[in-house]
């Protein structure tokens, strides 16, 4: 019952959220980057209580509704250069025809758009929550311009996000079934590989395996930044494989109170939080309303932070299944303490790399490059959730401990962590490199 007064409370706060809109006021009576930051709270949200959003689900989402609000904007933009012919697939988007067109109506035609297409499968409440802010955004943008620009723009905004629409629905993540684990999944033999780890029926066979198979963005190919093999799998006492396992093992039988904090404030658990990419975003949308950064500034991130997440999940997950190397709850128990438990709870997919460090490398990448390498921040992403927030010295600060976190966590061997965000470095590479400036 709290969890469903939650959420309720949550998305009444963020539907209601349109009525202390802050900002410049425009013609429309709304910043159009203020109607952009609304809708990607929203998002968050409708993320944390919409039961098929996993990470590499939610991650996906992140990145099309990225693109929609880049290319709503960048059609009638001077000095942004359209994404088509950059990102995998992505053909030409429509063109402005003549006429005056207002940015707040349109990007809040295009977003609405958007995130009811990519969360039609959300319960009753984030329905109502969506129709509420779209309903009132709407008329708020509206005010004070003439009916032909509304028309003109929203027609716009929404031609724009059906072209993107469109190009999603072929990527191979558009459709998930069973909620991402496939009903007939043969696991691979042999003492090194995966093997659940819950004993929820659905989770005996892992989560999404064929999402490395997907189309990725701005990165060539899902193995564009393959890892190296693990250490080679051993039981034998001196061997590096138990070295890195017995490191978890000891880190979480001495674990303090700091490192137990840094494991719960990166969990970012399904249905519990916006997951690990909205984690990031949540970062970054923290970040330009402390700039007071301009529509320009937040498409041109929040269209390279999403690309390079999704692409992190592709690429992770491609690394994953072609390792498919076991977990530590099971190999510690295996070879150390029949009874163990990690502090956390083992997410139902490989191990090898982390997930947390590639898409943390990623995110990083990209946002450092947007503010710079030194730029210190503070992190309230799970304030209302009862957890402090977090002060870090650069994004890559952020990053290392968020792969750090799954040590903490008894969910991941130094491997996975260390080769991971290596990962994400090079993933980001190809998002940070995108050419958005004409």
């Amino acid at each position: 019952m709290q969890a469903i007064a939650r959420m309720g409370k949550a998305f009444a706060l963020a539907a209601a959220l349109w009525c202390g809109m802050a900002g410049a006021v425009l013609a429309g009576g709304m910043a159009p980057e203020q109607v952009m930051q609304r809708w990607y709270q929203m998002i968050l949200e409708l993320v944390r209580h919409t039961p098929t959003y996993s990470p590499p689900v939610a991650s996906r989402s992140f990145a099309y509704v990225g693109v929609t609000a880049y290319e709503a904007v960048a059609g009638g933009n001077t000095n942004l250069q359209s994404l088509a012919g950059q990102l995998n697939g992505l053909q030409p988007l429509p063109a402005r025809v003549g006429g005056v067109y207002d940015e707040g109506v349109l990007i809040q035609a295009a977003l609405a758009a958007a995130t009811r297409s990519f969360f039609a499968n959300t319960g009753p409440t984030g329905q109502r929550a969506m129709t509420r802010m779209e309903t009132r955004l709407r008329a708020r943008v509206a005010e004070g311009l003439p009916a032909d620009t509304v028309a003109r723009s929203e027609a716009y905004g929404a031609a724009v996000a059906a072209h993107i629409l469109a190009w999603s629905a072929n990527d191979g993540g558009a459709a998930i079934t069973n909620m991402g684990f496939p009903q007939d999944h043969a696991l691979t033999e042999g003492r090194a590989h995966w093997v659940p780890t819950s004993v929820i029926v659905q989770q005996q066979a892992p989560l999404l395996p064929d999402w490395g198979k997907n189309r990725p963005f701005a990165m060539p190919a899902g193995n564009a930044c393959a890892v190296p093999a693990p250490p080679e799998y051993s039981e034998e006492e001196g061997s590096e494989f138990y070295k890195q396992a017995r490191e978890v093992f000891d880190t979480t039988a001495n674990i303090t109170p700091e490192q137990l904090v840094i494991a719960r404030f990166w969990s970012d658990d399904p249905m519990l939080s916006p997951t690990p990419p909205g984690h990031w975003v949540s970062i970054a949308m923290q970040v330009m309303e402390r700039e007071n950064a301009g529509l320009e500034k937040r498409v041109d991130v929040m269209v390279r932070l999403g690309v390079a997440m999704a692409d992190a999940f592709i690429g992770c997950w491609y690394s994953k299944f072609h390792h498919d190397l076991l977990r530590p709850v099971t190999y510690i128990r295996r070879t150390m303490d029949p009874q163990w438990e990690p502090p956390l709870t083992t997410p139902p997919f490989p191990e090898y790399p982390s997930g947390h460090s590639t898409q943390s490398g990623a995110a990083a990448a990209v946002l450092t490059a947007a503010f710079g390498v030194d730029y210190a921040f503070d992190d309230a992403t799970h304030r209302d959730d009862g957890l402090p927030v977090r002060r870090f010295a650069s994004f890559w600060d952020a990053a290392e401990e968020a792969g750090l976190s799954r040590l903490y966590g008894g969910i991941h061997f130094r491997a996975a962590i260390e080769r991971g965000m290596d990962q994400g470095r090079c993933i980001g590479g190809f998002a940070a490199a995108l050419t958005t400036r004409k």
